[in-house]
């Protein structure tokens, strides 16, 4: 019988400690299935931040760093300097990105370091309690809003990607989701562009994956699938805002 589906050889043959319906397990599944298709494993260098994929250097038959909170773009400008010929990726979460992180993912997308960055945008703290993120959305219940995030005294949820984008030195910026198979689809191709980018030598790359939480959402996996597309898409539309001609 002809094998027409199987694990990615990047993917390492564990369980994970994800719940039950996130989508974190997808995420990880692409970008492994990228770096088999583009033969890169062997030379390639994940980092791990905190938050629920801090046991990423578990999943990915790749070498693996630990970041501290917020620092992988600064471990990644590092690594990549030192070893311009690896091919050097973060993962990480809305938390550790847009929050704690957020001064590291801007000024390594401004000086366009050639690194890519996943960035997987659930809107709240998943793994410390479900807090209030700065992705989390107006009106979103979290259990540092019970109430509902009130725009005037926390803001509007920050969307990276539109910030990134208007910097000179990105290459490739791009939102996407996995909340179905379409999605899944688009964002495997967005995810290996953003490789390419980087082998090229183009600059800094991210990749913004929609991402559910049914824990700490307090939702049902179906329920948070639909939750992504009937209340994050809305406000953090799908599009991709800078792709290099030469990657498509």
């Amino acid at each position: 019988m002809a094998i027409v589906y199987e694990r990615p050889k990047s993917l390492a043959e564990v369980e994970t400690h994800y719940c039950p319906g996130c989508t974190h397990g997808i995420i990880h599944r692409l970008v492994a299935e990228v770096m088999d298709e583009l033969d890169i494993a062997g030379i390639t260098i994940g980092i791990a931040p905190v938050g629920c994929s801090v046991f990423a250097y578990n999943y990915f038959n790749v070498d693996m760093v630990q970041a501290a909170h917020g620092r992988a773009p600064a471990i990644a400008t590092g690594l990549k300097r030192a070893m311009p010929d690896k091919m050097i990726f973060s993962y990480q979460g809305d938390g550790d990105l847009a929050s704690i992180g957020t001064a590291e993912i801007v000024h390594a997308a401004h000086r366009g370091e050639n690194i890519t960055v996943i960035f997987v945008n659930n809107a709240i703290y998943g793994m410390t309690g479900g807090q209030m993120a700065p992705t989390s959305l107006v009106g979103q219940k979290t259990t540092t809003s019970p109430y509902g995030r009130q725009e005037a005294e926390t803001g509007r949820p920050i969307r990276i990607s539109e910030m990134l984008a208007t910097l000179d030195s990105t290459a490739l910026i791009s939102r996407v989701s996995v909340h179905n198979p379409a999605a899944v689809i688009k964002a495997k191709r967005m995810i290996k562009q953003a490789f390419i980018a980087q082998q090229k030598g183009l600059g800094f790359s991210m990749v913004e994956v929609l991402s559910t939480c049914p824990t700490n959402w307090g939702l049902s996996p179906i329920e948070a699938l639909k939750w992504v597309e009937e209340n994050m898409i809305p406000y953090y539309p799908l599009k991709d805002f800078k792709v290099p001609e030469e990657v498509k």
